[in-house]
């Protein structure tokens, strides 16, 4: 019993970590179509600039918001590459994403930088103080839970604004958005910003949970993110809540912010059963891949049969 319950806190910790890069990646590849490739490197940069500045003795709080505005200037440098130098959007987030390895490996100053005795947001003379040694075992979920909380909600609003509903305008009709009088070059920009910023927070909390910056853990997150998106907006929109046997009216589906994050952590479930039957963990990256081929696989046939209904 106390096995299991181990894998379910170690995929809740991982899918909530990953939910909140993959509500980034959502921003990119559902609201604007933009093929961020750009995503690998600032998972990392979160990363990167998080243990120096604890090592610096900056609070561990402080550098989620700091690592949350550099994400976000990344995204901006990947939008105007895209929108001012008129390069493709996927050739701009390879382009970003190549640079900020070299920048990643410039801020920490070596590949692997450890900070396992250092405070963090999960391990702190605070915490230790008010928090019971038997629920130190859950706090990294509680900790991670009121984070994508938090990030969710403050999504939810944003994308309800004026230029949130232009952002889900690029995505759908550009054209809709310059008829209203609006640059939509400015309008992805800021999306880019908004989506690196998510991605960069990711990165910051990922390497306070592990207690180490490690500069591969960037390769793949695209599709993690792609993964995550895809299983929750397939699973849970268009799909009514049920709660006492009842189902609520259409104003009630999932949203879907929700969606991606239950995603992330179905994701992860996938990858830990995965390895408990017996695969290795260096197989991850090999299990991930197939995933998310057959998510695509199964999308993809899902699209055609609607097509074919209609």
């Amino acid at each position: 019993m106390e096995a299991i319950v181990s894998i379910l806190l170690g995929v809740l910790e991982e899918g909530l970590v990953y939910a909140i890069m993959a509500l980034g990646v959502y921003i990119t590849y559902k609201i604007l179509d933009f093929p961020d490739l750009s995503v690998d490197g600032t998972f990392p940069l979160g990363g990167a600039v998080t243990v120096i500045l604890i090592i610096a003795g900056v609070n561990p709080v402080l550098t989620l918001l700091i690592s949350f505005f550099i994400g976000a200037i990344a995204g901006v440098l990947t939008g105007l590459i895209h929108v001012k130098l008129k390069v493709r959007d996927l050739l701009s987030g390879i382009i970003m994403m190549t640079a900020l390895y070299s920048l990643n490996l410039r801020i920490a100053g070596k590949a692997n930088v450890p900070i396992f005795t250092k405070d963090t947001i999960f391990e702190n003379a605070f915490l230790d103080k008010i928090v019971p040694e038997y629920y130190q075992p859950y706090l990294v979920v509680v900790v991670l839970f009121a984070i994508i909380v938090i990030m969710k909600i403050l999504l939810d609003i944003y994308l309800k604004t004026k230029s949130g509903y232009l952002l889900r305008a690029v995505g759908d009709n550009d054209t809709l958005v310059t008829s209203l009088a609006k640059d939509k070059g400015t309008v992805k920009i800021i999306g880019l910003a908004i989506a690196n910023a998510f991605v960069a927070l990711a990165g910051s909390v990922y390497a306070q949970k592990s207690g180490f910056f490690e500069i591969s853990t960037g390769t793949g997150t695209i599709v993690i993110g792609l993964a995550s998106v895809i299983i929750g907006i397939n699973l849970f929109t268009k799909k009514p809540f049920l709660k006492a046997g009842k189902i609520f009216k259409k104003d009630h589906y999932f949203k879907a912010t929700t969606a991606v994050i239950v995603g992330s952590i179905i994701y992860k479930l996938c990858v830990a059963l995965a390895i408990s039957v017996g695969m290795a963990a260096s197989d991850l990256k090999l299990i991930t891949a197939v995933l998310f081929l057959i998510i695509l696989v199964v999308s993809n046939d899902r699209k055609r049969r609607v097509k074919s209904n209609d």
